[in-house]
């Protein structure tokens, strides 16, 4: 039945009626019929509130069938009676009732396809229905309010759209569910002809001879069809469960053999799990004794940085001790400086009398000697004066012996000699000049050639260094085919080796990294350059952990390289990952980092050069041009410091230095091309060397040439300045020769008198200077007396602060050394912390560790266990049972395995013998449940027809008839017998005796009849009074209006032709007209009885 129930016949006030449980099927059939006839009697007569939920408020259609606009027809809540002609839209309404609740196009009669609802020329149709919504009993009053709107539209195609709006026009659902769900909640069946009777459906029914197909009718209406047809889904269901059981118990048989199988495989191997036990126990002890060993290794830890804190205070008491010697000793120091300094203040102040009385005997020399100087000076010019007295004493007696005068032709002759020697001086001094520019052109020549020399010398150096370079470039890329490690250095491959066996020896932390170069690669070779410019000398760098490591390489370095030729070293502590420098590198879109442009193996790498050349703010620009634009032009990107191109040029904010590499050495991938490349260059630098010795083997023959005339022509110039002095002397003869000697003898006698009174003028000065001469040396011995008795006190002063600037010595020496001392234990003490931190650290780390393995010891067995034995006997003890578990199972097969098996065979056997079980009970449960439904479906099917004959005869009692419905619930009939008379109650008749207007009478009273029994909010009948005469349709409307007024909660919709002008004025009856639509109309007027008069 429907959710909502009928309400009680008995019980006028009540809205609802109370569900009957009939479980006494032995009741007294009587009692039940009195029951019955009392709840007909009193139906009629109760009167109830007005309905509040499901009654229909108004409907309006568009381009539907074949209306362009029909309404909106505001429904009464109680009584309503569609009224109008043939074509009028009647049936329409109803109709579209049916389908805009969710009806099929079949349940309608008018249609088998929804589409053929669509107006011809149209392309949908829209349907609108309003929903009462009020009261307690309403569907979601706080969502749609007191009235839901049901809209829906109807496509060409045939589909159809819900759109279930609240009071308020707001859309709230657009599924069909909540349609569903609505119509549920309000128990409305547009597909049960007593709730919606359709035309076709009341003709067929009343010309319908068909006992079966009324029968139906009772049972569809009743929805004893629905519940009838549910119990023989359930029955179908058992019966398959029925057949699954039967085929679960032949399954169970065969798991149940299966389980059995594996059941006594498993047992077989029972006794491994003693072995296993053991391991498990095994596994306790060794978890517990690791961790006993760990508290082993840490004690002498603690004891260890017990005994070094003890040893702390004996270095703070030697640091005081060598603090207060230091003391001491500068104390000391200082007090001896004091009385050098009193000393040498002492001797400063004999300075300026030692400086004066120096000054006052240099004096006195300077005057001595310039006496001296000036004596010797008169001295010799009395020597000279006597000399000139001598040669003119000697030249008169000449002049006075001469006899004659040379004669005039020897005169002449002597004239002829000098002009002719004279022409030959004049000649020689010609051709000497000529000469002296030759050799000036020769010196310059040569001068040139060696300067020509030493460059070409130079140039051959630069250039066999270069050869050198390329050559030995070219054995180590050849080397480089077989080891790629050679090609950064020939001493590379043995430094790898030592580094390596070092580092098996345990002599490393960690193993050095290196070279770097070996371990990058680009992603574009044309950077290669780029990079090798900017990394330099890190491509053959080396990279340690901590400081020690770097020792230990350095030491195995210098058996390979001598002192500054080393490879560098880059001390960074190892991880894993590479530095994130998304926060300082430099990002550009167009062009990449050294670090993006790079493929590192490993991360160390990576963090070293971030670390060592910061390549993350390098960028990479292959044109020069371009990258003066970012660089220069431009402000630099964001953390960018420089940038290199393809030819290795560095560009900066405000500089550009260009590169001298001209090809990559380290990195290059392609070693053939580079082999090739060096040995074009290599025979280009030979073919250099050859041009240059070639060059400068014609120089050294060209210098030598000019070397010789330079040679012959400095000879010829001896011999031309030889002759020069010759001809000069001969001339200088010839012309002394040519002197006048007609002096005067008595001019020269005169001379001689005034000499003799110089020389005597000469004697007088020397004796008066020889006066002053003395007196001045006796002075200067006065002089230096004072200044060597001032130097012999400044002497002794010395002597006295000698010794004393040896003390101070010696306090300084004792002050060093007390520092150093001092230095030397506080960098013990230093080391003494750091040691006591290292003992700290690895003790921490060890608790850490042991906190560990403790908690792993707790998560393997969670009590402590005492362990005598030591963990590698244990180990031990716990390998060998594994290797015997391990033959065993080889023996019986994986014990895993087995028990998986057994497991998953009794885990199947018990699911399956559970869910057999499971069914059975549910059989046998639902057998019961069914019985009992059985019974109550036929008690209930037995009240229901019992009620609907008792209801069928009080209406027929009406009209002063009287008859009986006939249920065959066996072969599933229903007939209706009818007696027009109340007289003759005796012969009652068959329907089919009847008259057309009296079958249609006894239809109406079995729709009422059925209305009695079934629950629904609303009521439709189409054209009920056909075929009815005008007493049987009075009758019959006076029986309807009679349920009508009885039931004020639920709505009435009644169509048909006639007029009902006579129908009593009542505010319940609510009376719509159609009207024949006028042309082009699209609506349909229509008044209400209760607010005036139908046109009649």
């Amino acid at each position: 039945m429907g959710k909502r129930k009928e309400e009680s016949l008995s019980k006028p006030g009540s809205r609802k009626r109370q569900r009957q449980e009939y479980t006494d099927e032995h009741s007294d059939e009587s009692n039940e019929e009195e029951k019955s006839q009392s709840s007909a009697d009193n139906d009629f007569s109760s009167l109830s509130t007005e309905g509040e939920v499901g009654i229909i408020e108004s409907i309006q259609l568009k381009n539907f069938m074949c209306h362009s606009m029909l309404g909106p027809f505001q429904f009464g809540p109680n009584l309503n009676f569609v009224v109008g002609n043939n074509g009028s839209g009647k049936s329409s309404v109803l109709t579209a009732l049916i389908v805009g609740l969710g009806g099929k196009a079949t349940a309608t009669n008018r249609g088998s396809s929804l589409k053929m609802f669509v107006r011809n020329g149209e392309t949908s149709a829209d349907i609108s229905i309003t929903l009462r919504n009020q009261g307690r009993d309403a569907y979601k009053p706080e969502v749609y309010g007191s009235s839901i709107i049901v809209n829906q539209h109807i496509n060409m195609d045939g589909n159809r759209s819900y759109k279930l709006k609240s009071k308020s026009g707001a859309v709230i659902s657009s599924k069909k569910e909540e349609l569903i769900g609505i119509l549920d909640h309000f128990n409305i069946q547009v597909d049960n002809p007593v709730s919606v009777l359709t035309q076709e459906m009341s003709k067929n029914f009343l010309q319908s001879k068909n006992e079966g197909d009324k029968y139906k009718f009772f049972m569809k209406a009743t929805q004893l069809e629905q519940m009838k047809e549910d119990y023989s889904s359930i029955m179908k269901t058992k019966k398959n469960t029925c057949t699954q059981i039967e085929q679960g118990v032949e399954h169970l048989q065969e798991l149940k053999l299966l389980y059995c199988e594996k059941r006594e495989r498993f047992k077989s191997i029972g006794f491994l799990n003693d072995m296993r036990n053991h391991l498990e126990d095994l596994k306790h002890k060794m978890a517990w004794a690791v961790v006993g060993e760990m508290e082993k290794e840490i004690q002498p830890i603690k004891e260890g940085i017990r005994a070094e804190e003890a040893n702390a205070k004996k270095f703070d008491q030697k640091l005081k001790e060598c603090q207060v010697k230091v003391d001491e000793a500068e104390e000391k120091y200082k007090a001896i400086q004091d009385k050098l300094i009193t000393i040498s203040e002492e001797a400063q102040a004999l300075h300026p009398q030692c400086i004066s009385l120096k000054a006052d005997v240099q004096a006195r020399r300077k005057a001595v000697h310039e006496a001296e100087v000036l004596y010797n000076r008169f001295k010799t010019e009395l020597k000279r004066l006597g000399k000139d007295d001598e040669q003119l004493l000697k030249r008169i007696e000449e002049l006075k012996s001469s006899a004659t005068q040379t004669s005039e032709p020897e005169k002449l002759e002597r004239q002829r000699k000098v002009a002719h020697l004279r022409d030959q001086l004049k000649a020689f001094h010609d051709e000497e000049i000529m000469i002296g520019q030759q050799m000036d052109q020769f010196q310059q020549a040569i001068y040139k050639c060696k300067e020509e020399h030493a460059r070409l010398r130079r140039e051959e150096y630069d250039v066999k260094q270069a050869l050198d370079a390329k050559q030995k470039q070219l054995r180590e890329l050849k080397d480089s085919k077989t080891n790629t490690f050679k090609r950064f250095g020939p001493h590379i491959p043995a430094l790898l080796e030592a580094v390596e066996a070092a580092y098996r020896q345990g002599r490393f932390k960690h193993k050095p990294i290196g070279p770097l170069g070996a371990f990058i690669h680009l992603k574009d070779a044309e950077l290669t350059l780029a990079v090798e410019a900017c990394l330099k000398g890190l491509v053959q760098a080396f990279c340690c952990d901590n400081h020690g490591d770097e020792k230990t390489l350095q030491l195995l370095m210098a058996k390979y390289y001598p002192q500054g030729l080393r490879p560098q070293i880059i001390v960074n502590k190892f991880q894993n990952n590479i530095y994130d420098v998304s926060r300082r590198g430099v990002y550009h879109p167009e062009f990449p980092t050294v670090l993006t442009a790079l493929e590192v193996d490993n991360a160390v790498i990576a963090n070293c050069l971030i670390e060592a050349r910061g390549i993350e703010t390098v960028l990479l620009i292959k044109s020069s041009q371009k990258a003066r634009e970012v660089m220069q032009c431009n402000r630099p990107p964001k953390n960018c410091r420089e940038a290199f191109t393809a030819e290795g040029d560095q560009v900066f904010e405000k500089r550009y230095y260009s590169s001298f590499y001209v090809r990559p050495k380290f990195l290059s991938k392609d070693v053939e091309a580079e082999i090739s490349h060096l040995e074009k260059e290599i025979e280009s630098k030979k073919e250099q060397v050859a041009a240059s010795q070639q060059r400068l083997y014609s120089l050294e023959n060209e210098m030598r040439q000019n070397e010789d005339h330079l040679l012959s022509h400095r000879r010829y110039q001896k011999e031309l300045q030889i002759k020069i002095r010759k001809t000069n002397a001969e001339i200088a003869d010839l012309e002394n020769m040519e002197e006048h000697q007609s002096v005067d003898i008595c001019t020269l006698e005169d001379e001689a008198e005034e000499n003799k009174g110089k020389m005597e003028s000469v004697k007088k000065d020397m004796q008066k200077q020889s006066r002053n001469m003395e007196e001045l040396k006796n002075l200067l011995q006065v002089a230096e007396k004072k200044f060597e008795e001032m130097k012999e006190k400044i002497h002794r002063v010395e002597e006295i602060a000698g010794p004393i600037k040896d003390e101070l010595n010696e306090a300084d020496s004792e002050v060093g050394s007390s520092k150093r001392r001092l230095q030397h234990y506080q960098d013990k003490q230093k080391e003494h912390l750091v040691c006591i931190k290292r003992l700290k650290d690895l003790l921490a780390a060890k608790e850490k560790e042991l906190e560990e393995k403790t908690a792993q010891a707790r998560q393997i067995y969670s009590e402590r266990i005492e362990v005598s034995r030591t963990v590698k006997s244990l180990d031990a003890e716990m390998n060998r049972l594994r290797e015997r578990i391990n033959s065993e199972n080889v023996r019986h097969g994986n014990r895993e395995e087995i028990i998986q098996q057994f497991h998953d065979a009794k885990e199947r056997y018990e699911d399956a013998s559970s869910k057999v079980k499971n069914l059975k009970k549910f059989i046998r449960l639902l057998e019961e449940i069914m019985t009992q439904r059985f019974k109550i479906y036929r008690q209930f099917l037995r009240l229901l027809s019992l009620r609907c004959n008792l209801y069928f005869d009080h209406l027929l009692r009406i009209r002063a008839c009287s008859g009986k419905i006939l249920f065959d619930h066996k072969n599933e009939t229903l007939s209706m017998t009818v007696q027009p008379r109340e007289e003759d109650r005796a012969a009652l008749n068959d329907m089919r005796s009847l008259s057309g207007g009296e079958r249609s009478f006894s239809t109406v009273c079995f729709i009422l009849s059925l209305w009695s029994i079934t629950e629904s909010p609303f009521r439709c009948l189409d054209e009920f009074d056909v075929y009815m005469d005008m007493v049987n349709r009075r009758i019959a409307m006076d029986m309807i209006l009679k349920v009508a007024d009885s039931q004020h909660h639920r709505q009435f919709i009644l169509l048909t032709p006639q007029t009902m002008s006579s129908l009593p004025a009542s505010s319940r009856i609510r009376i719509l007209r159609m009207q024949d639509p006028e042309r082009g109309q699209r609506t349909l007027n229509f008044k209400n009885r209760k607010n005036g008069e139908e046109d009649e």
